[in-house]
């Protein structure tokens, strides 16, 4: 670092998503502050371009706080519906990049290319007139009288205002790797432990290795020991190593959070969602009394990937056996399994592929009405940083997006129109 002392008005430390929008939304409300984005990478937004297998699904058709995890589902629901996924679709419009909807509501730019959205942000901060340091890592942030001391790897600022969109610890090699929660701690803030989230998650056993890439809609079910079972649908993908997918990605911070608070728990798969017991054996009945020679495989592969079907036909010890031979106690005992088979989950993926992190700054300690600390004032707090985390499908965009538009609005009504007089010449 070097001795050259810069005073600005506002810091945003973090390029990402979230810093990056906090920035542009701070310089669109209040054009005449100095606004200064601080990241440690040397190429700002790697999260943005992996993310969506490098499509970038920007956010979702209809977000609500139900779509969140982690602190208070009232101070989500304020944030969201101060910047709602209708106006997110309007700002990306307006920086000239168009979405369209696929599956389950999920907003994509129609480039289909992550480098379309992250090139657009840092349009926009070139327009509005916001610096963007890159391979400048923070090192510490203090209280100054009037605001803040930042220090880099390179200088120190003087700051009217800090923002801090470090993210959490996800895919620490686009970055994040949880520096943030220690700039915070430092002024102030509590942590709620983080592990990580939209993970995928690895199995004991060998039977997802005879399935590797086979992909069906099942449900999950978490149950955790003395807490309420989480139900969650969508596609599974088998792999090499265990599972993947939307439903196993979603269900992965729960299974986390129960081993964080060592409770016992335990991953159910049910291989028929929208069925029950009764449905099903109605259903193998009607079959027998239809096609009695036809082999239960052949007519559980009907319904399920043929692979699948297989598997559970073999593990029921009923190859080879057609429908009239099948007992009522097998037939049960099939049923059973396909409603609830266990899942041996050994463990994630890890930070280094999850998608979020769950955990982090506690959402009572921020006002949601600013996204400022009521803890230091003048400090605020957006994004991943946050004790958040919301499901696949563009909800963690969003949330970068409304709590960066709070943030940045807020920040524009306390610092005004008027730019810090600390501005002055040697300030490098």
């Amino acid at each position: 670092m070097s001795g050259i002392e810069k005073a600005t008005d506002l810091v945003v430390v973090g390029g990402g998503a979230a810093g990056l929008a906090a920035a542009i939304f701070t310089k669109r409300q209040a054009p005449n502050l100095h606004v200064v984005c601080l990241d440690g990478a040397r190429r700002v937004g790697a999260k943005i371009l992996v993310s969506g297998g490098s499509r970038c699904n920007v956010t979702n058709r209809v977000v609500t706080e139900r779509d969140f995890w982690g602190g208070q589902a009232r101070v989500v629901r304020s944030v969201l519906r101060a910047f709602p996924a209708q106006q997110a679709t309007g700002f990306f419009a307006d920086l000239g990049v168009a979405l369209h909807e696929e599956a389950d509501g999920k907003l994509f730019p129609d480039s289909n290319r992550s480098r379309t959205v992250l090139d657009a942000l840092l349009d926009e901060m070139r327009r509005v007139g916001a610096e963007l340091h890159g391979s400048e890592r923070v090192t510490d942030i203090s209280r100054a009288p009037d605001g803040f001391a930042v220090s880099s790897s390179i200088r120190r600022y003087r700051a009217r205002a800090v923002v801090l969109a470090t993210g959490g610890r996800s895919l620490p090699k686009t970055g994040s790797d949880g520096k943030g929660y220690e700039l915070a701690a430092h002024l102030g803030h509590g942590y709620v432990d983080t592990t990580p989230a939209l993970a995928p998650l690895v199995l004991a056993g060998d039977r997802h290795a005879a399935l590797s890439g086979v992909s069906h809609n099942v449900r999950l079910t978490i149950r955790v020991m003395g807490g309420r079972s989480t139900h969650l649908d969508g596609a599974l993908l088998w792999t090499h190593f265990g599972a993947s997918g939307p439903v196993v990605l979603n269900a992965s911070r729960h299974w986390h959070r129960a081993r964080l608070e060592n409770r016992p728990v335990e991953v159910l798969l049910n291989l028929c969602p929208g069925d029950t017991f009764e449905s099903l054996e109605a259903w193998l009945r009607e079959q027998a009394s239809a096609r009695p020679r036809a082999f239960v495989a052949t007519v559980l592969a009907t319904r399920l990937p043929a692979a699948v079907a297989d598997m559970w036909i073999d593990e029921g010890d009923l190859v080879g056996q057609t429908l009239a031979h099948v007992s009522r106690e097998s037939r049960r005992r099939l049923i059973r399994a396909l409603l609830a088979s266990p899942l041996e989950v050994r463990d994630s993926r890890g930070y280094n592929v999850a998608e979020a992190t769950a955990g982090g700054v506690p959402l009572e300690e921020i006002d949601q009405r600013s996204m400022e600390s009521r803890r230091s004032a003048g400090l605020y707090l957006v994004g991943e940083i946050l004790d958040v985390d919301g499901r696949l499908g563009g909800f963690n965009f969003q949330w970068a997006w409304s709590s960066a538009w709070v943030a940045g609005r807020a920040i524009a009504r306390a610092l005004g129109e008027t730019a810090s007089t600390a501005l002055s010449a040697g300030n490098g």
